[in-house]
């Protein structure tokens, strides 16, 4: 059954009822048995509140809250699991059923139409069964169910109350199909059973020839014009979706497309502020904005004379009225906040441009479509909650069973053990913190090389399995080149991820600039001799910047430059040479995303898209094959709609048994959960506040100072280099240091396949040790402002390869090649450096550099306050200051020790003190705080006490030896240098996680042998 589940993912027809489906535990895992039934639609939806009523004194009493919701409900907001599309589904099955059109309480015209749709000879593209299912649904809801008695009733009294919640002013009906199930032909089927009705049967009210299509963005509304019916793509005839006969009474429909952005108010004459003040003067605020009814003038002129019109909303998942005194965002912070406030604002001008068109025109109907019909962050009701209003679901599951989209594979295992999840599935949780924060600012240039090791192995692993899939379309005659998309969190993460990909030019010191080729070969905008490529095979765009119709912003076109010029370049070798000079850059680049993997158009050639934000929905390339998420991912609802724009099939021919074959899409960095529901953070208890301070006058005496070291010098030795290495001096290259070697990539159903960096293999031996000799002496061994020493380069070259020979560790499938991956290089000559320094201590003086405006720091200045209950209030005998905050279970432990020793005359605590290490992790300076400074008698006397730095680790990775390492090699040696700070030595505690028996006693025991080994004085008054 294993073999079954997994190499069958496709169990129903696109174009029948399905009957079959896989079974799911409740962790939405596959339990390997096959379902014989459809499957049945499970939501948690907003419930709406009872009409207000006279009570009882005992109903006056606090309502108890009824909660079916997981959890979700609160007295002013319920919420519960829905029934009510199952219901729906059931009535409009039995009502299917019927094999007698004169009993489905229709009208003639709309029995033609479904029997049409059922049963036509089509000869190209046949409609599914859920695009005839979701406008059956609206049929049954709009003619049967009012003629059904009770039953019909209930339904429609349901839809009518959380309308009047949710919606006051507009009736909704959502349909929730899934992307790439074809909702654009949904909306032609139901213009056509509107406009035909309504032009037959001019006097029913049930049926309108006018119709407002909402889309949102321009992407969209420009695909949406296949619903013109005088357009030459029209979907009437080209579908062959309506009779012959019917297709005149088309002609008489009124059809307006717009994207939402067009219904906010515009100013009706452009006045700069200067020009503004000077009309003003010193009366009434100008008004210079647009009314309503101008505005629908504008949008609409073909409406306005039209009464109760329908409205389509496309993507209606960006469209709801917020809910009024909710304070559900207020824990929101930083980017969450940011994407609340956004999604606020773009439903807050959807929605009330409608509202608008209801009070002006008249609106008989909203119907909204939708893959995830979900309340978004900002709505004031629990993120991911179905819209109430929704009756037809066809879930993604159902699609991926019916075979209508492609299998999405993500990351189920990986050969770093010990994780929850697969590092590759959740990428930025393990790269977040080390990526820009913000859009491209003003500062220092980022450096593309040095995204983090995880990323730099996530996009070789996916690259790997890319090319593979690259030769087999060019070995089958494919003429279009699959499509690799990546989707970033800002555009300075966009920017260097495209550079890291494509290739960029390097500024040097003397003002030149150098090319410095793309890693991933398939995806270099330029040619083997440097030179760019007339037609670039990766893409990078702003879709939300292209999606609202404003202009490029400065920084996007400063970035953009130079494909925006190369695509001109290209329409004007195609002869069109008018459009290449008036198009605008966003309308440019908006073609150019949009004819992606389309033969003959401006985007046929690119392989590689790189973008900001997530790609728009109605991004309809077929052709992608891999997609890789480069930032947070908050909600399900989220990693639904980025995965969607992978899923498209290529291929709508069935196989032998009248089903379509499986078609995949490898995901890497979106932890997309098939069967995912909402989650709500419950409300945490206060916590007691305290104040941590140096208590003075009273402990002044056992007040601790320290050097603030910003830096080191060293000095060269005029004769050879050498070099000391020792057990800190390796680096073992593992999957957790690099990423994931071997990645295991899997749909819920369907056939897995594996990703790994056996490509990166084959790298010569002598080219990594160039390379890392280069990176050496250009890092570590030049002086600022100077040319680095060229005579070095032999000797290093020399040390080099003596490191690689005795010191580089692989484990888990990893290769030397990951060395050229910067930050490991630059860890590689940190412990070069620190060997060649630790064999110069004693014979060259090491010298710590200062902070010049604050050189010491002291325990006078703690002065701070925390809620942490980890704590331990110190002995006013031996500690400064009053608290030590702890930051794990043997802190506290430690202080008991330490306060008992015989020889300790005084410590603290490094939290908020103000110690801090500087060193270089990979590519990137850091700052390391040490857990203790602890003052020991060693035998020189109570005037010259010594200041041991003790660091207690447990396992210890790399980034724990760099911090040994700069300790032992630089900063204690760089101090006692300066012989102003007294004496100073460094501890490193590391087994005290391996004690778990007789844990106290296990704790004094080490730290009584480290005291001890540092109070040993040899003969010339030295610490051994």
């Amino acid at each position: 059954m294993q073999d079954e589940f997994f190499n069958q993912p496709i169990l129903n027809s696109p174009y029948y009822y399905p009957t079959r489906h896989w079974e799911l535990d409740e962790s939405g895992q596959p339990t390997q048995k096959i379902a014989e039934k459809r499957r049945p639609a499970e939501f948690i939806t907003p419930i709406p509140k009872p009409k207000k009523r006279k009570k009882s004194k005992a109903q006056e009493q606090k309502e108890f809250v009824l909660d079916e919701g997981e959890g979700l409900s609160t007295e002013e907001q319920q919420y519960d699991t829905t029934f009510l599309i199952n219901r729906v589904r059931n009535y409009v099955d039995q009502w299917r059923a019927d094999p007698n059109p004169h009993n489905w309480r229709v009208t003639p015209e709309t029995a033609r139409l479904l029997q049409h749709w059922r049963h036509h000879p089509f000869n190209s593209i046949r409609p599914f069964f859920c695009q005839i299912e979701a406008v059956e649904t609206a049929i049954w809801l709009t003619e049967v169910a009012p003629q059904l008695g009770k039953k019909g009733k209930e339904i429609l009294d349901k839809l009518v109350a959380v309308n009047e919640q949710a919606n006051p002013e507009l009736m909704r009906l959502a349909l929730k199909l899934a992307t790439g199930a074809g909702k654009t032909t949904v909306m032609a089927m139901l213009i056509a059973w509107q406009t035909v009705n309504a032009v037959r049967r001019p006097n029913s009210k049930k049926f309108t020839r006018g119709f407002l299509v909402v889309a949102p963005g321009l992407t969209i509304r420009d695909r949406l014009r296949v619903l013109l019916p005088n357009d030459p793509d029209s979907y009437y005839q080209s579908r062959e979706l309506v009779p012959n006969d019917m297709l005149p009474d088309l002609d008489r429909a009124k059809i307006v497309i717009t994207n939402y952005h067009a219904f906010k108010l515009r100013e009706r004459m452009e006045l700069s502020k200067g020009g503004r003040s000077l009309l003003q003067g010193r009366g009434d605020e100008l008004d210079t904005l647009e009314t309503e009814g101008q505005m629908m003038q504008r949008v609409m002129p073909d409406l306005m004379g039209m009464k109760n019109i329908l409205v389509l909303n496309d993507e209606a998942h960006h469209c709801y009225r917020e809910k009024p005194s909710s304070n559900e965002d207020e824990d929101l912070k930083g980017d969450d906040r940011k994407e609340a406030e956004k999604n606020k604002e773009a439903a807050r001008m959807w929605i009330s441009g409608l509202e608008a068109v209801k009070r002006k025109i008249g609106i008989s109907q909203v119907i909204d479509l939708s893959a995830t019909p979900f309340f978004l962050s900002g709505s004031g009701y629990v993120e991911g909650t179905l819209f109430p209003w929704t009756m037809c679901d066809f879930s993604l599951m159902d699609a991926i069973e019916c075979g209508i989209v492609k299998l999405p594979r993500v990351p189920v295992a990986d050969n770093i053990p010990g994780a929850e999840m697969p590092v590759f599935r959740n990428l930025w949780e393990h790269i977040g913190k080390q990526m820009p924060k913000k859009g491209r600012g003003k500062g220092k240039a980022l450096d593309p090389l040095s995204i983090p090791n995880k990323l730099q192995a996530a996009l070789d692993a996916l690259y790997g399995h890319y090319e593979k899939t690259f030769e087999l379309w060019d070995e089958n005659g494919i003429k279009v080149p699959p499509c690799f998309i990546v989707v970033c969190n800002n555009t300075a993460t966009s920017k260097i991820v495209y550079d890291y990909i494509s290739g960029f030019h390097r500024e040097n010191e003397d003002g030149s600039t150098s090319l410095v080729e793309g890693r991933l070969p398939l995806f270099r905008n330029t040619d083997e001799h440097g030179n760019e490529l007339g037609r670039p095979n990766t893409l990078l765009i702003d879709s939300q910047q292209l999606e609202s119709g404003d202009a490029l912003d400065n920084n996007f076109r400063d970035m953009a430059t130079s494909e925006i010029e190369r695509f001109r370049y290209e329409m004007r070798q195609r002869g069109e040479h008018k459009n290449a000079n008036n198009i605008t850059d966003q309308d440019l680049l908006r073609e150019v995303m949009n004819t992606v993997g389309k033969e003959g158009r401006l985007g046929e050639s690119i392989r590689c898209v790189v973008s900001v934000s997530m790609l728009t929905e109605g991004w309809d390339a077929n052709t992608v094959t891999h997609v890789l998420g480069v930032r947070a991912f908050g909600t399900q609802l989220l990693c639904e709609q980025v995965i969607g724009r992978a899923l498209r099939r290529q291929s709508y021919d069935l196989n032998e048994e009248g089903l379509f074959n499986v078609e995949y899409a490898d995901v890497l960095g979106i932890p997309f959960d098939f069967n995912a529901k909402p989650v709500i953070s419950k409300p945490q208890l206060p916590r007691e506040t305290i104040h941590v301070k140096a208590v003075r006058p009273d402990r002044d005496h056992l007040e601790i100072s320290f050097p603030r070291v910003e830096g080191y010098r060293i000095e060269l030795p005029e004769e050879k280099l050498e070099a000391e290495f020792n057990d800190d001096s390796i680096l073992e290259l593992t999957p957790d240091l690099v990423g994931p070697t071997k990645n295991r990539n899997e749909g819920i159903i369907g056939e897995g396949v594996d990703l790994t960096l056996i490509h990166t293999g084959d790298m010569r031996r002598s080219t990594l040790i160039f390379h890392l000799t280069k990176r050496l002496l250009y890092t570590k061994w030049r002086e600022q402002d100077e040319e680095p020493g060229l005579h070095l380069f032999g000797q290093l070259k020399r040390i080099t390869k003596q490191w690689l020979d005795n010191c580089l560790k692989r484990k888990g499938g990893t290769y030397p090649a990951q060395l050229m991956y910067q930050e490991l290089a630059d860890m590689a000559c940190q412990k070069i450096t620190a060997g060649i320094t630790r064999k110069m201590i004693g014979e060259n003086e090491i010298k710590a550099i200062l902070d010049p405006y604050n050189q010491t720091g002291s325990t006078n200045f703690v002065n701070f306050n925390t809620s942490k209950t980890d704590r331990w209030q110190t002995d006013s005998r031996f500690c400064h200051v009053n608290w030590a905050i702890l930051d794990s279970g043997w802190e506290g432990e430690f202080c008991r020790v330490a306060e008992a020793h015989p020889k300790v005359k005084a410590y603290v605590k490094n939290h908020n003190l103000g110690l801090e290490v500087p060193y270089q992790f990979g590519s990137t300076m850091r700052k390391y705080r040490p857990d203790y400074i602890v003052l020991v008698d060693d035998g020189h006397g109570e005037d010259d006490l010594l200041h041991l730095v003790i660091e207690i680790k447990g396992y210890r990775k790399e980034d724990a030896k760099e911090k040994k390492a700069t300790m032992e090699t630089q900063w204690i040696p760089g101090v006692n240098t300066l012989k102003s700070y007294g004496r100073w030595d460094f501890v490193e505690f590391t087994d005290v996680y391996e004690m778990e028996d007789d844990f106290e006693a296990k704790v004094e025991q080490k730290f009584n042998e480290m005291v001890d080994s540092r109070s040993v004085i040899n003969a010339n008054g030295e610490m051994k």
